[in-house]
């Protein structure tokens, strides 16, 4: 009989994973200005491996729900991640920067196996009375990634050099393989759950199709569709206080660097919100968690906007204990409602989703920053106001 996969190998291999893909971001930056010499290129790179991450979402998320096995399919996106990370790191200084921008784009687009394709698989791991506490703790994953990622790449870039902290991320994403491959395939009982339960129906579909009956199936969902808006427009405001953190520092913290350090107050305090919603994952309603979370965060940017140094670090902590239970209660949400022939284009589609409006969001706010960073606080303080009332009309 075949051993039962653990969670605990599930939530190794995606904090792993994560950590290694938060760490790409800033190891990709830093390393594209230290050997291409350009602030601008390195922007380039980093902009290439993020958008395009918004495009293979859709149709990696189709193939997985087609896979008999779709551990196996993760398994080989991570290793291509990984070696497309590897062929920037190569390519830059010595062959042409297009070419660098080019493998970072195809690269891209496989970083959702990293966290829609992964997170897609969770039902298969536990029993359906365990996925409430489960969903808590991967979402932590991402908080913990998102904590030690950058860290950790500007550790080791400072240390070593930036083409080193490029290949830690490599060797970070590659150790997750082992716990992808072992993913439970469609049709194996999990715990708790008999063989019928987790078979799958509508395999024949193409790949055309499917991607129609993913998007079908959000926007025709009622509860899914007024979850994946809200998380979307959230995504959109969180872009924008990310791109203001800069002049925050500059402005408020004594200098542009220290502004990053409000993303680490942000991420501990997601942590520990998470870290408490995993001892009682009942206690509320999914949909509540999404529209306080949201509302939590509009006071966040709001707050910070008067320009005091306390203030902007009590926003930042706040912002975390919103952010955090959301992203779960968003998870949940997708979860209950998505069957499991769609729940992988699902999960990836909605990822996709929530990194474009993080980069529209970042964009509009890099433009109205410069001329008014009160007043692109309070439009991030809005769009999550804008959030929280698209949940709210869910139970009307």
């Amino acid at each position: 009989m075949r051993k039962r996969y653990a969670l605990g190998l599930y939530l190794t291999g995606a904090v792993t994973a994560r950590t290694g893909d938060d760490m790409s971001g800033p190891a990709l930056l830093l390393a594209g200005f230290a050997l291409a010499g350009s602030a601008t290129q390195a922007s380039t790179l980093l902009a290439a491996i993020t958008v395009a991450a918004a495009v293979g979402g859709p149709v990696l998320g189709v193939l997985l729900d087609r896979a008999e096995r779709p551990g196996r399919l993760l398994s080989l996106a991570l290793v291509l991640y990984a070696v497309g990370l590897t062929g920037v790191l190569a390519g830059l200084g010595r062959l042409p920067f297009g070419v660098s921008v080019l493998v970072a784009a195809f690269t891209g687009l496989l970083g959702p196996a990293l966290s829609g394709g992964w997170t897609a698989q969770l039902p298969r791991v536990v029993p359906p009375e365990r996925l409430p506490r489960a969903n808590a703790l991967d979402a932590m994953t991402y908080g913990s990634a998102s904590l030690v990622g950058p860290a950790l790449a500007g550790g080791v870039a400072g240390a070593a050099g930036a083409p080193a902290a490029v290949v830690v991320s490599v060797v970070l994403i590659g150790a997750a393989v082992p716990a992808a491959w072992g993913l439970p395939g469609r049709g194996q009982p999990v715990q708790g759950q008999g063989q019928g339960q987790g078979q799958r129906a509508g395999a024949g579909f193409s790949v055309g199709t499917g991607l129609l009956a993913g998007v079908r199936f959000i926007v025709g969902n009622h509860r899914l569709a007024r979850a994946t808006v809200s998380s979307v427009v959230s995504c959109a405001a969180q872009g924008m206080v990310t791109a203001c953190l800069p002049l925050l520092g500059e402005r408020v913290l004594g200098g542009a660097g220290h502004g990053a350090l409000l993303l680490s107050c942000t991420a501990v305090s997601a942590l520990a919100a998470n870290a408490v919603l995993a001892r009682r994952p009942h206690a509320l309603a999914p949909e509540t968690v999404i529209r306080a979370g949201a509302l939590l965060q509009a006071a966040a940017p709001a707050a910070a906007a008067t320009g005091q140094p306390v203030t902007v670090v009590a926003a930042a902590l706040l912002a975390g204990i919103g952010e955090g239970p959301q992203l779960t209660a968003l998870f949940a949400v997708r979860h209950r409602e998505v069957p499991e022939q769609l729940r992988g284009q699902v999960f990836t589609t909605g990822a996709s989703a929530k990194i474009t409006g993080f980069a529209l969001g970042a964009a509009a706010a890099g433009l109205m920053g410069v001329w008014s960073l009160p007043g692109a606080l309070l439009s991030a303080a809005a769009l999550h106001l804008m959030a929280a009332r698209a949940m709210g009309r869910s139970e009307t």
